[in-house]
C-alpha cells in the first residue's frame, strides 16, 4: 500500500471487524442481542380510596391508578403488546400485620379481579407479594419483640397473601421479601388449595440498594425511624452469596428468578442466568428509571437513546424478563 509523508510501514489486518458496523443494515443482521415488547413487564400502581389516577413525582410519566384507569392503562399495553403486568397496591389503612395483603377484598386482589375480567388471557398478571405496602411500620414483615422481622410468622402471611391473589386471578405471584422459606412455603399453599398452576416469580437476589427511593414514593411506604432492610435484603458487597438465594429458590420450586435492581448487579445477573434452567427476570427499578427521565429533562443525555441501551444491555447480561417502568415508552418506540 501507498504509504503518506510521515508514516511508516504496517501490515494491514487481514481481519476488519468494522466491516461489519458500516451501515445499520449490517448492524442489524449480525446483532447478537435484540430487544423486543415481548421482552418486558409494566410495574403498576393501583391506589384504594381515589377517583383519580395522581401522578407520581419521582416517577415522571408513572402514576397511582384507580382500579378503572388501571383497567385501561393495561388494555393500552396490551394493545401495543406488552405481555405482562406486575401489580402493586397502595392500601388507606395500614396495620402491623399488614392485613390488606391478604384481605380478600384488599386493593390488590380487587384490582386482580377486574383485570382479570377485563383481559381475560391476554396479559399475564403478577402480583407483588410482600407486606411492606400494608404495614403501618414499613418492613416486608411482622416485627418481633426487639424491632426485628419474624422470618416465620411472616412466610405464615405470605402464604395467605399467596391464596388471596391466586384466587383472584393472578397468573404468577412475586414474593420480595427476601424471607427464608418463602417460596417453599408458598409453593405448599398454593398446591394445597388447587392452585397448582399458579407459578412463582421469585426476587431471588434482592440487594438493600438505595435505588428504591422512588418506588417506596409510589406506594407511600415509610420504613419505622432508625430501621432498615438490610438484616433480610442483599448486602451489595456479595455476588456470590446471590447463588447460595437462587439456588435455594429454585430448588423451593421457583418458577422464574429475579435479580433486583439490574445495572448495578449485572455480574449476578449474568452469573445467574449462565446457572439456572428457569427463566430468568431483572428488575430495572425506580431509580434507574428516574435517573434517566431527570437528565434527559435537563438536556444532560438522549433519553431515547439510554433507555434502549440500559435496556439491552440488561438483556445481553442474561435477562429474558426485564420488569421496567419504561415498558409502555418501549412498546411505542418499537410500534413507531
Amino acid at each position: 500500500m501507498t504509504l503518506g509523508e510521515g508514516t511508516v510501514p504496517w501490515q494491514a489486518p487481514a481481519r476488519r471487524l468494522r466491516r461489519l458496523r458500516r451501515t445499520p443494515a449490517l448492524r442489524r443482521l449480525v446483532a447478537e442481542t435484540r430487544l423486543g415488547v415481548e421482552d418486558v413487564l409494566a410495574p403498576l400502581f393501583v391506589r384504594e380510596g381515589i377517583d383519580a389516577p395522581r401522578p407520581i413525582p419521582s416517577l415522571p410519566g408513572q402514576a397511582q391508578h384507580t382500579v378503572g384507569s388501571l383497567v385501561a392503562e393495561a388494555k393500552r399495553l396490551a394493545d401495543l403488546g406488552v405481555p405482562g403486568l406486575v401489580l402493586f397496591g397502595v392500601p388507606t389503612r395500614r396495620d402491623p400485620e399488614g392485613s390488606g395483603a391478604y384481605d380478600p377484598d384488599g386493593i390488590v386482589q380487587v384490582a386482580l379481579a377486574e383485570l382479570r375480567a377485563a383481559l381475560g388471557d391476554r396479559m399475564v398478571l403478577v402480583s407483588d407479594l410482600c407486606l411492606d405496602e400494608y404495614t403501618d411500620h414499613g418492613h416486608c414483615g411482622v416485627l418481633g419483640p426487639r424491632g426485628e422481622v419474624d422470618n416465620d410468622r411472616t412466610v405464615a402471611l405470605y402464604q395467605r397473601a399467596a391464596l388471596a391473589q391466586a384466587r383472584a386471578g393472578a397468573d404468577l405471584v412475586a414474593p420480595s421479601g427476601m424471607m427464608d422459606g418463602q417460596v417453599a412455603a408458598i409453593r405448599a399453599a398454593l398446591d394445597a388449595e388447587g392452585f397448582q398452576e399458579v407459578g412463582i416469580l421469585a426476587y431471588a437476589a434482592k440487594y438493600a440498594s438505595a435505588l428504591y427511593g422512588p418506588f417506596r414514593d409510589a406506594v407511600d411506604v415509610t420504613i419505622a425511624a432508625g430501621g432498615d432492610r438490610r438484616s433480610y435484603q442483599q448486602d451489595p458487597a456479595n455476588r456470590r452469596e446471590a447463588w447460595a438465594e437462587v439456588a435455594q429458590d429454585v430448588a423451593e420450586g421457583a418458577d422464574l428468578v429475579m435479580v433486583k435492581p439490574a445495572l448495578p448487579y449485572l455480574d449476578v445477573l449474568a452469573d445467574v442466568a449462565a446457572r439456572v434452567a428457569v427463566p430468568v427476570a431483572a428488575y430495572h427499578v425506580s431509580g434507574e428509571y428516574a435517573m434517566v427521565k431527570a437528565a434527559a429533562a435537563n438536556g444532560w443525555l438522549d433519553g431515547t437513546a439510554v433507555l434502549l441501551e440500559q435496556l439491552t444491555a440488561i438483556k445481553r447480561a442474561g435477562a429474558r424478563l426485564i420488569l421496567t417502568y419504561f415498558a409502555g415508552e418501549l412498546a411505542e418506540l418499537l410500534a413507531n
